[in-house]
């Protein structure tokens, strides 16, 4: 750990400086509040999407590390205010190959500025959801498509909160990869959560391109079975990812020219471990980053077969699920691509970013389809009203 502090609360902004940030999340929720519900929705899944994205980013260019306090950056809202801090830093390791330098600062701070302008969007989704709670019983709502019922803003709140939270142990337990790995999942959950919500809102105004589809039971199970799936394959590339084991394998299909490689799963699964580590402190070896990265190419297959029979299925059930079936299988083809793309051309960050983010974006399409195909009977308590005005 960094300091002798205790994690929970550590707090590394000036006084100055957290009256800084905390002037500009105020604006932040300035604009939250002057925009429209529906807007405010989609944006917010939006950003979310680019964080995911460009959190791959900074794993990728081993930005983590970049500015090793939090939420400051050596104590400064800005890098180029620690320059000295950094120049130090990057004197002690040597030069800018190691974890500090200030593009690798800049890089890591952009990403808290926009997980920070997030949370506060949610939390501006939560105050109104509130408001609207309160003004229910009134003759007129001037915000229209506000939801009545608070709980999901606030589930949505709780969840991005959490998020803040492994955002910052990822710097304090210096890249712990399960640490890292929760912090990516947690992410993809807040996506897929944001995405529902919005699906099930363009429902209840009537658009057409997001309704809800009767289909058999056994689609549905289908596509609630490639959700969790995929939801398995993310959280093994993102093992892969945290524990730089993406190189273990370096050809395809097999693994250094072998279809059985000698691999080590007890030491590759040990969660409760630092990057690099074993629990005894041993680095970790060759073996165990095979079993990381072998496991997630067994996962790729299986991921394969599940989505598809899950497209094939949605597309033979209803006429209106025909155009989102296709994105799927074409996100999953693509992403088969660059993920085998990455391995044979040495993991250029370009790839591997990109294959993070099509991993995103297969999720965010299943989740939509998903969304439609499960009837809106089970989501009453976070119904919209239906008695607010529509907005166009």
């Amino acid at each position: 750990m960094p300091s002798s502090e205790p994690i929970i609360w550590q707090f590394s902004l000036s006084t100055v400086n957290a009256i800084m940030w905390v002037a500009l999340l105020l604006l932040a929720l300035w604009f939250g509040f002057r925009l429209r519900w529906g807007r405010l929705v989609a944006l917010v899944a939006f950003l979310t999407f680019d964080l995911i994205v460009f959190g791959g980013f900074v794993r990728l260019t081993d930005s983590g590390l970049g500015c090793p306090d939090w939420p400051g950056c050596y104590g400064q809202l800005l890098p180029a205010q620690a320059s000295a801090q950094i120049n130090q830093a990057i004197a002690e390791q040597g030069g800018t190959h190691g974890p500090v330098s200030h593009g690798k600062a800049w890089i890591e701070m952009l990403h808290r500025y926009l997980a920070s302008f997030i949370g506060a969007l949610i939390l501006v989704m939560f105050v109104r959801a509130l408001l609207a709670q309160r003004r229910r019983s009134g003759a007129t709502l001037t915000d229209a498509a506000t939801p009545v019922n608070w709980y999901w803003p606030a589930l949505l709140l709780v969840v991005v909160i959490a998020q803040g939270m492994f955002g910052k142990w990822t710097v304090t337990l210096k890249l712990m990869p399960i640490v890292v790995t929760a912090h990516l999942m947690g992410g993809m959950l807040l996506l897929a959560m944001l995405l529902w919500f919005w699906t099930r809102q363009r429902q209840r105004e009537g658009d057409t391109r997001a309704m809800t589809v009767a289909v058999s039971g056994r689609t549905r199970v289908l596509a609630w079975l490639a959700l969790a799936v995929l939801t398995v394959q993310i959280f093994l590339g993102g093992w892969v990812s945290t524990n730089y084991a993406v190189l273990a394998c370096a050809d395809f299909p097999g693994c250094n020219g072998s279809l059985t490689p000698q691999v080590d799963w007890a030491e590759g699964f040990a969660f409760a471990r630092a990057l690099g580590r074993n629990p005894d402190g041993s680095f970790l070896s060759i073996e165990a980053l095979r079993a990381i990265h072998w496991a997630h190419r067994w996962g790729a297959l299986i991921t394969t077969v599940v989505v598809i029979a899950a497209a094939l299925a949605l597309m033979r059930a209803h006429a209106a699920l025909r155009q989102q079936a296709i994105l799927i299988k074409l996100v999953l083809l693509a992403q088969i691509g660059i993920g085998i793309a990455t391995v044979l051309l040495d993991q250029p960050i370009v790839l591997a970013t990109a294959h993070n983010a099509m991993a995103a974006l297969l999720l965010a399409t299943l989740v939509v389809a998903t969304c439609r195909v499960s009837g809106l009977r089970e989501w009453q308590p976070f119904a919209i009203s239906t008695n607010l005005r529509k907005q166009k």
